[in-house]
């Protein structure tokens, strides 16, 4: 069976190995999104922290021996870690300033980091292997999928639904979205904000980190791997809508599958469609298709 004179199963690889990019796109944006509903903070290092999530990751595995799994949760934590720490030292200081400081602030932090990773590893990729329980593929009919890829979707998903549901559903969630609107009322009910919204933000980076160890098997691990994606991810949130976290989820997942559609038939856009749709929403809708108008 042939569609527009390509076989079908061609056409639903191609869309298969767009929802692994999407699971990428998702957390990611995810995690933008969280700490900019949260913490209105526009964090542009956050493809930084991507990019250390999946270093480290390579870093424990060559010189220290530790292996994927254990990096699966060393990686995030350490990255978050960092992240509570620039909290703490410079974002807590912009909260009530203009979008315009904490992004020239994050921006800066991302040259800095970028460059001390490449200063130490240069900027050539490093390769990181599939881990042994992963390895070999799955007969889904069409195609042969890869294992590990496979699990990234579920494990991407797993993840970024349960931090909707914790963020909307959950009494925790219910303090994080009444303090955005009104600090000093969470505060007088005996609750930290400020304590919460640190931990809020190194949660974000920590999605991030997780996002680059789950990456660092598929893509050449680099210290410029992240700023090859911050852009694309942005796009997302704003297409999405700015803080919000159902938005984020979908529109990565559904802007992996477009951009995987668009290799098969016109692959000279596939890496510009993604701006092209985030033109054509901000005209129809400029809060994003998940946004609130105010």
């Amino acid at each position: 069976m042939e569609f527009f004179g390509l076989p079908i199963s061609a056409i639903l690889s191609q869309l298969l190995l767009g929802l692994v990019n999407g699971s990428f796109y998702a957390m990611l944006s995810l995690g933008l999104a969280v700490i900019f509903g949260l913490l209105n903070v526009v964090n542009f290092a956050h493809g930084a922290m991507f990019m250390m999530g999946a270093l480290l990751t390579w870093i424990g595995l060559t010189f220290l021996n530790i292996g994927y799994w254990p990096m699966l949760v060393i990686a995030p934590i350490c990255v978050a870690c960092f992240g509570i720490l620039i909290e703490r030292v410079f974002l807590k200081h912009l909260y009530e300033l203009d979008h315009l400081y904490g992004l020239l602030l994050t921006f800066g932090l991302t040259l800095m980091v970028e460059g001390c990773f490449r200063s130490f590893f240069g900027v050539s990729g490093m390769p990181y292997n599939v881990p042994e329980t992963l390895t070999g593929t799955i007969d889904v009919g069409f195609m042969m999928l890869p294992i590990y890829r496979a699990w990234v979707v579920v494990a991407s998903l797993v993840v970024c639904f349960g931090t909707w549901f914790v963020i909307e559903k959950t009494q925790l969630g219910s303090y994080l979205r009444a303090g955005t609107e009104n600090p000093q009322l969470i505060q007088a009910f005996g609750i930290n904000f400020p304590l919460m919204v640190t931990l809020t933000y190194g949660f974000g980076v920590g999605l991030a980190a997780f996002s680059g160890v789950l990456a660092a098997p598929i893509i050449q691990v680099s210290p410029l791997m992240g700023s090859n994606l911050i852009i694309t991810i942005f796009a997302i949130v704003v297409i999405g809508g700015m803080g919000s976290i159902m938005g984020s989820i979908l529109t990565g997942l559904g802007l992996g599958l477009i951009e995987a559609f668009t290799k098969v038939f016109y692959p000279e856009a596939s890496s510009t469609v993604v701006f092209v749709v985030m033109a054509l929403v901000l005209i129809v809708r400029p809060a994003g298709l998940f946004g609130r108008e105010k």
